[in-house]
């Protein structure tokens, strides 16, 4: 899911409970696999939090590659 960049200004524990959320909710509306949060910092580096197995990928690819392969939208609100 990609999230606005106000995301990361948030405090740890308020971006980790989002996330929780973000997982509960794609489950919730049967969708499969794992959630991914992903937002551009203020350099406009890519931010990520996602299952430790997926961090190599989210770490060689750009915000733009990453972008183009969303595949899908969720119904959130906190």
């Amino acid at each position: 899911m990609l999230l606005d960049p106000a995301f990361g200004e948030l405090p740890p524990r308020q971006r980790e409970e989002t996330y929780t959320a973000l997982q509960t909710a794609a489950a919730r509306q049967g969708m499969p696999g794992e959630v991914a949060a992903i937002w551009k910092d203020r350099a406009g580096r890519t931010r990520f939090i996602a299952p430790a197995q997926q961090h190599p990928f989210f770490q060689l690819m750009s915000y733009g590659q990453l972008h183009a392969q969303v595949n899908g939208s969720l119904e959130f609100s906190i």
